[in-house]
C-alpha cells in the first residue's frame, strides 16, 4: 500500500500552501504546535508558537484562522507521518515491521493526546486519521500474526489501545515509558 493511498494523505496535500516560502512558514508553525503542545497541552500559547516558527501571529493566523483548525492540521501531519513510517518499515520481517512502526505511534500519542482535549471526536479530520492509521498499521501487524510473531488472539485495535494505554500514563523519564511499553509488547509477541 503506497502513501497516496491513505485518506489522510489528500488531505495532508491540500492543506500544505504551494508558495515554498510560504510552506517553509506552515511546516514550520506545525512543527512549533507539535512541540508546544507536547510541552503545554491544548492550551499552549499561538503567540508562542509563532515565536517558535519565527513568524509573526498574522502568518499564524493566515495559515490556520482558527485554533481548531491548527489542531487538526497538526494531527492530520502526524498521523500522515505515521503512514509513512508504515510503508518504510513494511519490508522489514514481521515483528520489528510492528515495533518500529509502534515506536513512531508511541511519539504521536503525545501530541494526540493535547490535541484531543481541544477537538470534538465528530471530526473529518479523525474519521480520515483513524481510517488511515488503521490502513498503515493494520496490515503491519497481521503479517506479524501470519508470520506466527503476533498473538493470534487480538486485533491492531487491541494493540493499538495497549500502547495508547500505557503511553497515556505519565512516567518521569521516557526511558521508563520504554521499558513499560517493552513489557506489554513481550505479552503481545508469540515466543517460539
Amino acid at each position: 500500500m503506497t502513501a497516496q493511498s491513505f485518506p489522510i494523505t489528500a488531505i495532508v496535500a491540500a492543506q500544505r500552501p504551494h508558495r515554498k516560502d510560504a510552506a517553509r512558514n506552515y511546516d514550520a508553525l506545525l512543527a512549533a504546535a507539535r512541540e508546544a503542545f507536547a510541552e503545554n497541552g491544548a492550551e499552549a500559547s499561538l503567540e508562542d508558537i509563532a515565536r517558535r516558527a519565527g513568524v509573526g501571529i498574522g502568518t499564524l493566523y493566515r495559515n490556520f484562522p482558527t485554533r481548531r483548525a491548527l489542531f487538526e492540521s497538526v494531527y492530520a501531519d502526524e498521523v500522515n507521518a505515521l503512514c509513512e513510517t508504515a510503508g518504510e518499515v513494511a519490508d522489514l520481517p514481521p515483528w520489528p515491521a510492528v515495533t518500529t512502526w509502534l515506536e513512531s505511534f508511541t511519539a504521536y500519542m503525545v501530541t494526540k493526546r493535547a490535541v484531543r482535549e481541544a477537538l470534538e471526536e465528530d471530526s473529518e479530520i479523525f474519521d480520515a486519521c483513524r481510517e488511515s492509521l488503521y490502513a498503515a498499521g493494520g496490515p503491519l501487524f497481521t503479517r506479524a500474526q501470519e508470520a506466527g510473531e503476533a498473538r493470534a488472539d487480538m486485533e491492531f485495535s487491541d494493540l493499538l489501545r495497549l500502547v495508547a494505554g500505557v503511553t497515556a500514563t505519565h512516567f518521569p523519564d521516557d526511558a521508563q515509558r520504554d521499558r513499560v511499553l517493552g513489557i506489554a509488547l513481550d505479552g503481545v509477541r508469540k515466543t517460539p
